[in-house]
């Protein structure tokens, strides 16, 4: 029998069949991260959105994303901005899951989210530190139902879900004229939590009907928790504009999105400074967004 290890010659007919040895399972391979080419991040394999950028790696378009098609996938969205797009079908969150969660207070195979036609069901597969919907804990078997902005949390680490054309509810702000646009304190895992100023709001940003407050001068706008107003939709870059709230003025910039930013239905070119009013549009994907100024 012929070693399958050793250099053979092939043979000169270019026509003729030739068969070969299959790679051996327990030959060790390497997974590569895959590097976003915009904005040459690496993320880890098999991840469908750039961590940094929002770049969606296996639907992206070659030339505008807003000709996109209208469907897209539901994502769990963690406190840092980072993204798990839900399948349609069963995803196995855990450790060793469809969605990773690379934390020890995680179980291997945690719990599983089944998407089928539209309604996403959430069960703890027996995990070590459970499973919570809302801060409620899900008995194990139990299946129960996932909305647009709920909060889940598995073994502590806790995420919201953002479905297409919604944002998570991350902030809850009020439309009072003063307002603490962020939590105070340690997040999960003895993190700290995103600590922003408090502030008497200049105007409002409304995404999709919800009001989100903007001081005066500069406010930055994108997926990350960092910015001034987050914005968890996958369209959305982590940092991806900038409001300016002036005397004389609103102001709107891209800062250089991936995904670009729309302004009455033209596509606004990177740092473009453009003034914004009530009556205009922008856009961002699936998101409209409006400005309303407060009256003094």
């Amino acid at each position: 029998m012929a070693d399958p290890n050793q250099t053979q010659m092939l043979p000169d007919d270019p026509h003729r069949t030739v068969m070969g040895t299959a790679p051996t399972i327990n030959a060790t391979q390497t997974i590569k991260p895959v590097q976003c080419p915009v904005c040459k991040t690496r993320n880890p394999a098999g991840m469908m959105f750039c961590v940094e950028c929002g770049l969606i790696f296996d639907r992206a378009l070659p030339d505008d994303v807003f000709g996109a098609p209208v469907v897209r996938l539901p994502v769990l969205v963690e406190e840092t901005g980072r993204e798990h797009p839900v399948r349609i079908g069963v995803n196995v969150v855990g450790r060793e899951g469809d969605i990773m969660l690379p934390d020890p207070k995680v179980s291997r195979r945690h719990a599983q989210i089944v998407y089928d036609d539209g309604t996403m069901t959430l069960e703890d597969l027996g995990s070590t530190n459970g499973t919570e919907i809302n801060g409620e804990k899900i008995p194990q078997g139990d299946k129960k139902t996932l909305n647009a902005g709920d909060s889940v949390s598995f073994g502590g680490v806790t995420l919201k879900l953002s479905t297409p054309g919604q944002i998570g509810k991350t902030q809850m702000l009020g439309g009072g004229p003063s307002v603490d646009t962020g939590t105070k304190g340690q997040g999960d895992e003895g993190s700290p939590a995103v600590e922003k100023e408090e502030f008497e709001a200049a105007a409002f940003l409304i995404v999709d009907g919800e009001e989100k407050p903007l001081k005066k001068g500069v406010n930055t706008f994108g997926r990350k928790a960092e910015n001034d107003v987050q914005i968890t939709d996958p369209y959305v870059s982590g940092k991806h504009g900038k409001i300016e709230v002036e005397v004389d003025g609103i102001y709107l910039t891209d800062i250089g999105s991936t995904n670009g930013t729309l302004l009455n239905g033209e596509k606004l070119e990177a740092n473009d400074r453009k003034p914004i009013t009530a009556d205009d549009e922008i856009k961002i994907g699936g998101l409209t967004l409006k400005i309303r100024r407060v009256e003094s």
